[in-house]
């Protein structure tokens, strides 16, 4: 919706309130009109960082957080599922207790695995699962240049296999995707190689 058009959706939905003797006050109207901006900004410009909860937390919060994902990770357990579990359980979540106290479930349903990506010291700590969804690029599967006739395009999936492959000393994953059409494709070296050919999709 263009600009002009919110503003008349708003402007019907402030005279239905006034209909029905619930009027908004002046602020209230500009509070409303703002956010819608700000939303509509934001969804223009892509994953905005305003909108990243991760910013929400102090430095020394930020790197006791990042550590426990990391952690939880490592432990192959979803680090969303472990917080959930302890607070349904009334477990004490350790060093991260207080995202209960202080952010609590609001902030943790808004965190996605993109919002990550903002630090890149942390991108791949978040391992692929069966059946999340990402974003793949075309370079897999063909020539892309920045100045060419074939441009970067990406293309969202589902995660339906992921296998760690060993060869001695080296190792690497291999994962395969299904698009929508139902078409899959392998890609070799996930995390080792082709990190830069895939990202988690932003809402």
């Amino acid at each position: 919706m263009t600009p002009d058009e919110v503003e008349t959706v708003l402007q019907a939905a402030f005279n239905s309130c006034d209909a029905v003797g619930c009027p908004l006050t002046d602020t209230q109207k500009q509070i409303l009109l703002q956010v819608v901006e700000q939303i509509q900004g934001n969804s223009n410009s892509g994953a905005s960082n305003i909108a990243n909860p991760l910013d929400e937390l102090n430095p020394e919060e930020l790197e006791v957080f990042l550590q426990f994902v990391k952690d939880e990770e490592l432990r192959n357990r979803t680090w969303k599922v472990q917080l959930l579990n302890d607070w349904l359980l009334e477990n004490d979540s350790g060093t991260v207790q207080f995202i209960r106290q202080r952010y609590g479930l609001q902030w943790l349903n808004r965190v996605e695995s993109y919002h990550f990506d903002k630090y890149s010291y942390f991108e791949d700590a978040l391992k692929l699962r069966l059946g999340d969804r990402i974003e793949v690029s075309n370079a897999l599967w063909e020539w892309v240049q920045e100045d060419g006739p074939c441009k970067r395009e990406w293309f969202p999936c589902m995660v339906i296999q992921v296998e760690e492959i060993s060869n001695g000393s080296d190792s690497s994953t291999n994962c395969v995707v299904r698009f929508y059409n139902g078409a899959e494709y392998e890609i070799q070296g996930i995390y080792e190689w082709n990190r830069y050919n895939w990202r988690w999709p932003q809402k």
